[in-house]
């Protein structure tokens, strides 16, 4: 296929993936005020008797925020198409092995950033929220913007769904070489404090207990890693001829 050929078709798949988004903002735009109340589900039930609601500062300031709650929603929606499409287009420059590991790689991707998503949904922002209104007081009320409240959700959600990419970020790395199963083990304390200095920056509050709640799932996802390295890692020189100088001695007893 010619440079003009691959361009063409990727200018008419970025059509189709543009237009699915656009449908999805559409239908989820209808639904915004709906979308907008899930996403302060872990919020409301920590404001203080009296303050449960948020305001908005601007005239403007509710159409927007809805109107970015439609084009994330609408995102979320239409990402099985817009999936689909970047599949099309380099599935047929791919080998059959590589297929195989690329379509493996988007379904782990896509379950471990809902994992992240979800685990920041139900277990942190409960937590986290809960801890930073119980500042206030009798003369000292939460009137929180609807604006500022969607720009700090969306950024831990997307923050947390990154973090939980880190088995796959460490499996891609094992089977290029990069890194090894005995340099992961042995690396665990500046994992450890990395993921802890980490969790300190994403996790809202500056209390222990949310920032554990962090980094325990990290912990444990450092531990997976090791294991996904070991299992799927690039084998050194020495260990593949070592494995075929016992096939051939067992050949050879044979």
């Amino acid at each position: 296929m010619t440079l003009t050929a691959h361009l063409e078709e990727l200018r008419r798949r970025l059509i189709v993936a543009v237009v699915a988004v656009g449908a999805g903002f559409l239908v989820c735009y209808y639904f915004s005020e709906s979308l907008y109340g899930l996403l302060t589900g872990p919020l409301m039930p920590a404001l203080p008797e009296g303050t449960d609601f948020l305001a908005f500062t601007g005239v403007v300031e509710p159409f927007f925020v809805y109107m970015k709650v439609g084009l994330l929603g609408g995102a979320i929606l239409a990402s099985p198409v817009v999936l689909y499409e970047v599949w099309a287009f380099v599935a047929p420059g791919l080998y059959s092995g590589e297929r195989k590991w690329f379509v493996a790689l988007v379904f782990s991707s896509v379950a471990l950033f809902a994992a992240g998503t979800l685990f920041a949904y139900f277990v942190v922002f409960p937590f986290a929220f809960k801890y930073l209104l119980g500042y206030s007081s009798e003369s000292l009320k939460p009137i929180l913007s609807m604006g500022l409240y969607f720009s700090l959700v969306t950024r831990l959600l997307l923050a947390f769904g990154a973090v939980f990419q880190l088995p796959l970020v460490i499996l891609v790395l094992a089977r290029l070489g990069v890194v090894t199963t005995g340099q992961l083990v042995g690396w665990w304390r500046y994992a450890l404090i990395s993921i802890l200095i980490v969790s300190a920056l994403i996790t809202p509050t500056p209390d222990v207990f949310n920032q554990l709640l962090m980094a325990g799932p990290l912990i444990f996802l450092y531990g997976v890693s090791i294991v996904v390295a070991a299992i799927f890692g690039r084998k050194k020189k020495g260990e593949n001829e070592e494995e075929k100088g016992d096939e051939g001695a067992g050949e050879g007893r044979e």
